[in-house]
């Protein structure tokens, strides 16, 4: 296991059971994770579907068609003290949970073969929310900063920090458990938060941590 801090941020690229085996109940106050969904979407055949948008290339990665299990649930559930959980909707039967409180990304696919949306459940007493935010190839919802996509499954910073504004408060330590991309990361960078991002895939882990990185530099430099 490689543990390795940047500012607010502890990356590690290892198993996250391993890691919240480890860690006291309640050790964090919000989870914000987007474990695989295991319906094939780890990038083996991303840039052979669709007719309508041509997906990228991407390396897959580990783990990646394989749903978390009961155990990941429960664990997650022991270490933090509220929980928002993209892809929920295929795995209900190991996050047995009610909730009033689903989150929905509308992708603004357009006429596309993709998901119009993603779903995501969370923990909070509050009515459902909807965060508008394009994803579609090449158009982003922020075409004049849009950002790199390195791997198969990326969502965007906009996306967590729209997250962290509603979701959470100052001092809030943060766990993400599939950190991929690290646009949780560079969301509580930009925020200030405390966070610990864990990935098991070293090349997604290291391509990830640049990312990361470089975002952190050009932030000082701007400063």
């Amino acid at each position: 296991m490689i543990v390795e801090k940047f500012e607010t941020i502890t990356l590690i690229n290892g198993d996250c059971m391993e890691y919240m085996c480890k860690q006291p109940d309640n050790s964090f106050d919000l989870a914000i994770v987007d474990p695989p969904y295991g319906i094939g979407e780890d990038g083996t055949k991303n840039h052979t579907r669709g007719n309508l948008a041509k997906g990228k290339k991407y390396k897959p990665y580990c783990n990646g068609n394989q749903k978390p299990s009961k155990e990941y649930f429960n664990e997650l559930f022991r270490v933090s003290k509220n929980q928002i959980i993209w892809g929920a909707n295929h795995f209900i039967e190991n996050c047995a949970k009610n909730s009033t409180a689903w989150i929905i990304w509308d992708k603004q696919n357009g006429e596309t073969d993709f998901a119009d949306c993603e779903l995501a459940y969370s923990s909070f007493k509050i009515a459902a929310r909807k965060f508008t935010f394009r994803w579609a190839g090449m158009l982003q919802g922020n075409m004049k900063n849009k950002e790199i996509r390195i791997h198969p499954n990326q969502k965007p910073v906009a996306l967590y920090e729209w997250i962290l504004r509603y979701y959470s408060k100052h001092g809030d330590k943060i766990l993400d458990t599939h950190a991929g991309s690290m646009s949780s990361c560079i969301a509580c960078h930009n925020g200030n938060y405390e966070m610990t991002a864990i990935e098991i895939d070293i090349d997604y882990y290291i391509a990830g941590k640049q990312r990361l990185l470089n975002h952190q530099a050009q932030q000082r430099l701007f400063v």
